[in-house]
């Protein structure tokens, strides 16, 4: 196993190129432990003299391994469910750790203030019990017979979705019912606007931090979500019969197409980023991993406007009113939201109703016309399907979606400004 790579050096260049990328994703964990010293060692060349040692032997670790076990099938599920799944996890702690900070950046003040909440929310045990509940959840999911009669993988998948997308939309509308409501009736926003912040910084700040909260927490339950939905085809083999190993060969029956397709976009770029077979089949196993990722991601982002919207009324909502009211009004939004369209859609199939179906459908659509449709988050009709969807085309209205969701944010804290614009803070 030494031998593999000494007599072929490609082998260790893989090792140092897979060590690098673990190294680069690794780096704002080494300057949120450190800022000065991180800020002190990227000027010194002594610096990077370890660190090039360090990746070197760490290279050459990964080269035995690599010579170690030999086999492509078996490096590539080390690639996928290791080496992916740590990789996948590192860069959402730099999120979690840089978003703050670069709202920092971009608005100074009022960023202050959204860090602050964003550490509070992440801080809070309730973040953490949500989100163990949440992933366990998603792991119970995959061992109920659902008797679909083969797609019993698409309600789990619609399932897990639905999780990732409450246990967001609980933790925000909590964490924001909450922590406003209490800062004003405690006098401490009274504190905060004896500073140089102002009241639209402090309740737009207030937002921005919850969300980025709720945003974190998406992002871990969808990387719990990427491997519990693999487990489930292991789980179920005979519905659920595995993609091709080969990300651009062919298949009569493919159980996720979002997937399939994701794989041959991004599994090329990270085969050819790594030298030698060995390293190109951990290499093919960490690409199978991201291809997971981004599929999924459409699916998350898809949810989490709906997230946006009820984190932002309630946000609006708590300039004004106790906690109790605010998350009764939240939960009244939710439900009329999903259900405005499909009362829109049942009264206009019935012929001939009497008054009580007109009236509702009347209803029916005034609630349409002024609540955000909620239903269009749905990620059933993306899954639950006949034909493919196609991933590019799916993105798009994802996009779609997102812009819809931003504009009744926005309207939402518009309000929100207006409501805490005259409220008595003394």
């Amino acid at each position: 196993m030494f031998s593999t790579w000494i007599n072929d050096p490609t082998v260790l260049l893989a090792g140092v190129v897979l060590a690098a990328v673990q190294f680069v994703a690794a780096l704002p964990w080494l300057w949120a432990i450190d800022p000065k010293g991180f800020k002190a060692a990227s000027s010194s060349p002594m610096a990077f003299l370890y660190v090039l040692l360090g990746l070197l032997v760490a290279g050459v670790g990964i080269a035995t391994f690599l010579g170690y076990k030999g086999d492509a099938t078996v490096l590539a599920w080390n690639g996928r469910y290791i080496y992916g799944a740590v990789l996948h996890l590192q860069l959402i702690f730099a999120v979690f750790l840089l978003l703050p900070q670069v709202l920092i950046m971009v608005w100074p003040k009022g960023g202050v203030v959204a860090f602050a909440a964003f550490r509070e929310s992440c801080r809070q045990p309730m973040f953490w019990l949500i989100t163990g509940a949440a992933a366990i959840a998603i792991w119970i999911s995959i061992t109920i017979p659902y008797f679909t009669f083969g797609d019993d993988y698409k309600m789990m998948k619609q399932i897990g979705f639905d999780i990732v997308m409450l246990s967001a939309t609980l933790f925000g509308v909590l964490a924001a019912s909450m922590s406003i409501s209490e800062e004003i009736e405690g006098r401490t926003a009274v504190t905060l606007m004896s500073k140089p912040v102002n009241r639209r910084q402090f309740l737009l700040g207030k937002f921005f931090g919850i969300l980025m909260a709720c945003l974190v927490m998406s992002l871990l339950l969808s990387w719990t979500l990427t491997d519990a939905l693999r487990a489930m085809r292991e789980f179920d083999p005979i519905n659920n019969t595995a993609d091709p190993a080969d990300p651009l060969g062919t298949a009569e029956k493919v159980v996720d197409p979002l997937t399939f397709q994701a794989q041959r976009t991004v599994v090329p770029p990270f085969r050819a980023a790594v030298p030698s077979a060995l390293g190109k089949a951990v290499a093919t196993g960490a690409g199978l991993r991201f291809s997971d990722a981004l599929a999924h991601s459409f699916g998350v982002a898809l949810g989490f406007g709906q997230v946006m919207i009820l984190v932002a009324v309630a946000s609006a909502l708590a300039t004004r009113v106790t906690f109790v009211v605010n998350l009764v009004l939240c939960l009244m939004l939710y439900f009329l939201g999903h259900l405005a369209p499909v009362v829109v859609q049942v009264t206009q199939q019935a012929q001939g109703g009497g008054v009580g179906v007109r009236l509702i459908g009347f209803l029916g659509q005034l609630f349409d016309a002024l609540l955000p449709s909620l239903e269009s988050f749905n990620m059933g009709r993306a899954i639950i399907r006949e034909s493919p969807l196609d991933l590019w085309q799916f993105g798009v209205y994802v996009l779609t979606v997102t812009g819809y969701s931003l504009i009744y944010t926005v309207i939402a804290l518009l309000g929100g400004l207006l409501l805490f614009e005259d409220r008595d803070l003394a």
